[in-house]
């Protein structure tokens, strides 16, 4: 299998890693006398929140990461280059998301996301040249 397709499997597997830690969460929060309506308050004090919101970004993104892996694979692009720049993508995507979940400062997780744009359009430039 490719660095791309592994990429997508570990992408795959952490966006359904997330959604277990929602879940868990979520059934915690209700035992303790939580509210349903808790579920859709902004609140970035909130695991529960701040699980919610990563769970969104990963499916907002993973149709992306996707893409990028069907172009590879359809036009049978790999190497060196093509390998590094999944590797950092997925680190970088994986660091997005723990960086949110422990409430860091949102800097941190910008700074991930911009190298994760630099890396999905490097590799849909080596994927369609």
């Amino acid at each position: 299998m490719t660095f791309p397709l592994w990429g997508l499997v570990i992408f795959i597997v952490w966006t359904i890693a997330v959604v277990v830690s929602l879940i868990v969460v979520r059934i915690r929060h209700l035992s303790a006398g939580g509210s349903v309506k808790d579920f859709a308050t902004p609140n970035d004090e909130s695991l529960l929140w701040r699980l919610y919101r990563v769970q969104a970004n990963l499916v907002e993104n993973l149709p992306l990461y996707l893409g990028v892996v069907f172009l590879l694979t359809v036009r049978g692009v790999s190497g060196t280059a093509v390998d590094s720049l999944v590797v950092a993508y997925i680190g970088f995507r994986l660091a997005h998301s723990l960086i949110h979940i422990a409430g860091l400062n949102p800097l941190y997780r910008v700074f991930c996301l911009g190298i994760q744009f630099v890396c999905l359009v490097a590799l849909i430039v080596l994927a369609i040249f």
